[in-house]
């Protein structure tokens, strides 16, 4: 890691350190740095990556055994639940004698009873009437497959970039926005934002690496930061960090150097299709995942309970903001401004 401040006799067990805040309309204006044509470049380069077809939708605790969890995708209504095993089932979220709503189905054995005239529909039922999709469960997120709507040659799994060896301390948040998935992506495609437009939760950022304007490939489509993450005013974790792009609809920050080697943040962007005033809407399905070669961080485990209400709180705060961000992207964009 580059040199940082020096922090005295702060004792190097404690991944705090102590920085001089700064005022914010004093930091170094990064907009001569956050070039639009590189962003857009960026951009269009993650949009041509291969998905195999696979879609986020909840985290993977979300989906339970005693009630259907039902979204859209692609403007397709879809339900999921785990039959008394714990395997995870999706399918269609319309049933298919008259069209009732299957998120208010019964869930029995592996099966859908729906409510309407009592039909039976489940993993079983590979009729045409009724077609269950491929689904894919990590321990942290939960997918489906649809071949239909992504159009490209299906993975047996969702293609995701590096993590953690062991993903038990993880948080997932959900949220839904008025814009498409590449606007999500592009807002993470441009860090330069993120301590003046975050300075509640990024201080010293300073883009270290970025992907070239034209030629970007797999070796070298990688941004790499310095930044702290700011815990009070005069307090926080410095660490460095890249961000990449696994498939179109996937940006992970990784922690490469500093506490929580090998943490990640994976944003996940699911279009849902239209909503009632005819405008995209799309899910940020958002997984952060942490690690940490601390003898402490064990008990991380144990605190689970109290932590990740906490980790979903900050995921929170920052995507409101950034939702506005990509949502406005996209008013942009669409010229609906």
């Amino acid at each position: 890691m580059s040199p940082g401040p020096s922090f005295g006799n702060w004792p190097k067990s404690i991944p705090l350190r102590r920085f001089s805040p700064e005022q914010w309309s004093r930091q170094r204006p990064t907009y001569a740095d956050a070039d639009p044509g590189l962003i857009a470049a960026a951009t269009r380069w993650s949009q041509q990556r291969p998905s195999g077809n696979w879609y986020a939708i909840a985290a993977s605790g979300a989906i339970r055994g005693d009630r259907p969890f039902a979204t859209t995708i692609g403007g397709r209504e879809m339900v999921a639940w785990r039959d008394e095993s714990g395997v995870l089932h999706a399918g269609p979220g319309a049933c298919p004698h008259l069209g009732a709503p299957l998120a208010s189905a019964q869930i029995e054995d592996n099966a859908l009873i729906c409510r309407w005239h009592g039909l039976r529909v489940g993993p079983d039922d590979g009729a045409a009437r009724w077609c269950p999709y491929p689904t894919h469960d990590d321990g942290v997120l939960a997918w489906l497959r649809l071949d239909a709507l992504g159009g490209e040659t299906p993975t047996d799994a969702p293609i995701l970039g590096p993590r953690p060896a062991d993903t038990a301390v993880h948080a997932v948040t959900r949220l839904v926005g008025v814009c498409e998935p590449r606007d999500i992506i592009a807002n993470r495609l441009d860090p330069w934002h993120g301590s003046w437009f975050h300075p509640y939760s990024f201080a010293r950022l300073e883009v270290t690496g970025t992907p070239p304007r034209d030629g970007i490939t797999e070796e070298n489509h990688r941004f790499s930061l310095a930044v702290t993450f700011r815990v009070s005013r005069g307090l926080g974790v410095p660490v460095e960090a890249e961000f990449s792009c696994p498939d179109p609809r996937t940006i992970v920050m990784r922690i490469v150097a500093g506490e929580g080697v090998g943490s990640v943040v994976e944003t996940h962007a699911t279009p849902l299709g239209p909503g009632p005033d005819g405008r995209a809407r799309t899910a940020v399905v958002e997984a952060v995942i942490a690690s940490s070669e601390r003898p402490g961080f064990r008990y991380a485990r144990r605190a689970l309970p109290l932590l990740r209400p906490l980790m979903n709180h900050a995921a929170t705060r920052l995507w409101r903001d950034d939702l506005a961000y990509a949502e406005r992207r996209y008013r942009l964009r669409t010229h609906q401004i």
